[in-house]
């Protein structure tokens, strides 16, 4: 191992170097460094929040609500759009270089004692730096996004105070199931035993394997509709299904209410004011409007057709699109390609990109009727649409980010958007449901 960083670069190195671990599913590893750390989960109070969409804004509105109600805030979650400070957060505050320079020279010294062929992942060694952070910041709560799935995460080594389970539906299909029962088996394993769970899961299928999690573990389980305590809120996110993760933000308040009480009012003017960048994002321009958002799923690509409808009616725009290829690339393509009269093609700045060619036939397939050209990169595709008033980037977080920078709507020049790059392992088969109790 190379000498400790004493850099913010070196820092930023080292977590690169970390990267060709891969992102291996399991909690030997995260449970070995946190105990290496002091265990400092042990210390904190935590929210944990699961899902496959939906996931950063509740997260960012349960921050709010706290925040505003008086309390430090950790907030830690994934991925970034461009810097890596983005991921750990206290009362809104990235984690300062300074502190990312003292948590990496800790996971250094730690990482030593793990042999080479078991050394932590990128997001094992970040979810111990987070706990460090939260623990010396002294937290009071801290809002804990998982990664990936969850009864695997890595941050899945919390004990929270209540579980939440945004919605279920397809993606990341090679690691967490083909069926909407398999994926939910695997976000519902952040259900602990007496912690009192939620969720907006609206699927039978899915929602029966939630509460089949929830009864085993003796957890009240609460099921938020839309627009559930939510129809009269004014939110500052666009989208009505902002108004489902509303719903679920404030009836996890309302259950915690004995334990963290917060005004309704303070609620109401926390939901105000809550920033979430590149989810459904309008960025003005010399009278251009530019939409950005970083679906890239099939629910994603589904709300963001819905809410361009609510905020636009039959308008079209130019569409640039670019997407990983380990993603549904037919169905994005279906879904968001109606959009458009014109679609520009882009690679995405990772070594998962799908190849521009590829997305340029599904779109042609998808809207005949639309010019579909392929582009090199995303700043030539802005350059071929400078004269275009309206103009939608989405298909990939990755791809937002890098537009953030060139529209010059980020506050910050690092970059390292392919920090965020990861090849996992699949995971263990989930164990065998328990069989029903009969009455």
């Amino acid at each position: 191992m190379r000498a400790p960083a004493h850099t913010y670069d070196q820092a930023v190195e080292f977590l690169y170097r970390l990267r060709t671990a891969g992102a291996k599913f399991g909690l030997e590893n995260a449970r070995k460094l946190a105990a290496l750390a002091g265990n400092p989960q042990d210390r904190l109070r935590f929210i944990h929040v699961a899902g496959t969409n939906g996931k950063g804004s509740t997260c960012a509105m349960l921050e709010a609500i706290y925040r505003t109600a008086g309390l430090r805030v950790g907030l830690f979650t994934s991925p970034h759009l461009i810097s890596f400070r983005e991921r750990i957060q206290v009362n809104r505050h990235w984690i300062t270089e300074a502190a990312v320079v003292d948590r990496t020279a800790e996971i250094q010294d730690w990482i030593e004692t793990f042999p080479s062929d078991g050394l932590p992942t990128f997001f094992e060694a970040v979810t111990i730096m987070a706990l460090r952070h939260f623990e010396t910041e002294q937290c009071d709560l801290v809002i804990w996004e998982t990664g990936l799935g969850g009864r695997l995460d890595s941050t899945n080594i919390v004990t929270p105070i209540a579980s939440v389970i945004t919605n279920i539906d397809y993606d990341h299909q090679e690691w967490l199931g083909h069926t909407l029962e398999e994926i939910a088996r695997e976000k519902a394993g952040i259900i602990k035993p007496g912690v009192p769970a939620l969720t907006a899961a609206e699927q039978t299928e899915a929602l029966s394997v939630i509460r089949e999690a929830a009864r085993i573990a003796g957890s009240p389980l609460a099921e938020v509709s839309p627009f559930h305590n939510t129809g009269e809120l004014a939110l500052s996110l666009r989208g009505a299904h902002q108004h489902t993760n509303a719903a679920l933000a404030v009836r996890t308040v309302q259950m915690l209410g004995d334990l963290i009480p917060v005004h309704p009012e303070l609620i109401e003017s926390a939901l105000r004011s809550v920033e979430w960048p590149g989810r459904l994002q309008i960025i003005e321009r010399d009278g251009r409007r530019f939409l950005l958002d970083g679906a890239h799923n099939a629910g994603g690509a589904r709300t963001l057709t819905a809410a361009w409808k609510q905020e636009f009616g039959a308008a079209r725009a130019t569409l640039i699109i670019g997407m990983l290829r380990d993603k549904d690339v037919e169905v994005l393509c279906a879904s968001l390609s109606p959009l458009a009269t014109r679609i520009l093609a882009v690679p995405v700045q990772s070594e998962r990109s799908a190849a521009p060619e590829e997305l340029q036939v599904c779109c042609s397939r998808a809207n005949p009727q639309a010019r579909v050209e392929t582009c090199p990169s995303l700043e030539h595709a802005l350059s071929r649409a400078q004269h275009d008033s309206l103009v939608v980037i989405t298909g990939s977080l990755y791809l937002v980010g890098e537009a953030l920078q060139l529209l010059g709507a980020a506050p910050y020049a690092d970059d390292q958007r392919s920090l965020n790059d990861w090849t996992p392992v699949p995971p263990p088969p989930a164990a065998p449901r328990a069989p029903a109790r009969r009455n």
